[in-house]
C-alpha cells in the first residue's frame, strides 16, 4: 500500500496537498462553477474516504477536485460530485492503478535526463489530461516530465512526457485512445531530438 503523506509543489504550481491514504486510484472532478465545484469536494469528502489532494479554482473560473483513496472509495466519491456539481461538470474521472508517475508529474519533479525525444498531449480539459498521462506511462518507456492543469491556459490542459522516439510516439497513441471518445484532445506533437534551448525552457 503506498501512501501520499506529505505533497508540496514548492511553487504552489498544482496546489497540492498533504494526505494519508492509500494511492491505489485518483479521481477527478472538474465544474465551471466555482461555487458549486466547492460544493462538490465537500460531498465527496463526506460520501467516501478518500483523501483531498486538490481543490482550488483554475483558468478561466473553473474549478478542480482531485481525490485520492481506494478504487471503491475513488469511484464513490466522484459519483458524489458529478451529482453535485450539475450541469457545471465539465468533466470527470477514475483512474484505478493510478502509474505512480502521475502525481509526481503534476508537480513537475521529475528528474530529466539523456532525452531523446519530447511528446505533448493537449487536451480541452484537465481531467482528460490525468486520464492520456496515465494511460500513456502505463502503455511505453517513458517519462512523465509535467501534466499541467489549466493554471494560466484558459482552462486547458496538457502533458509533457520523454522517451525514446518508438516509446513517445507508442505513450501519446495510448494517451489519445484514453480520451478520444469524448473528443477532448486538441492537439498532440512527438519531437525527435529536441534542441537544448527547448529542454532549458520546458524544464
Amino acid at each position: 500500500m503506498t501512501l501520499i503523506r506529505s505533497i508540496d509543489c514548492g511553487d504552489g504550481r498544482a496546489g497540492l496537498g498533504a494526505v494519508s491514504v492509500p494511492l491505489e486510484a485518483l479521481g477527478a472532478v472538474e465544474t465551471r462553477s466555482i461555487a458549486l465545484g466547492i460544493e462538490a469536494a465537500d460531498a465527496m469528502c463526506k460520501a467516501a474516504d478518500v483523501g483531498l489532494l486538490m481543490s482550488a479554482p483554475t483558468c478561466p473560473g473553473k474549478y478542480l477536485i482531485l481525490v485520492v483513496g481506494t478504487v471503491a472509495a475513488v469511484r464513490a466519491a466522484v459519483e458524489a460530485g458529478t451529482k453535485t456539481a450539475k450541469d457545471s461538470l465539465v468533466d470527470s474521472t477514475v483512474i484505478p492503478s493510478l502509474h505512480p508517475q502521475v502525481v509526481p508529474a503534476l508537480q513537475a519533479v521529475a528528474d530529466v535526463t539523456d532525452v531523446a525525444a519530447v511528446a505533448v498531449i493537449e487536451t480541452f480539459s484537465m481531467a482528460a489530461a490525468l486520464r492520456a498521462a496515465d494511460s500513456a506511462v502505463k502503455a511505453a518507456s517513458v517519462s512523465l516530465v509535467e501534466v499541467r492543469l489549466g493554471r494560466g491556459l484558459a482552462g486547458k490542459a496538457f502533458v509533457i512526457l520523454t522517451g525514446e522516439v518508438s516509446a513517445a510516439r507508442a505513450a501519446v497513441a495510448a494517451g489519445l485512445k484514453a480520451v478520444e471518445d469524448q473528443q477532448m484532445v486538441l492537439a498532440t506533437t512527438v519531437i525527435a531530438a529536441p534542441h537544448p534551448a527547448l529542454l532549458d525552457k520546458l524544464w
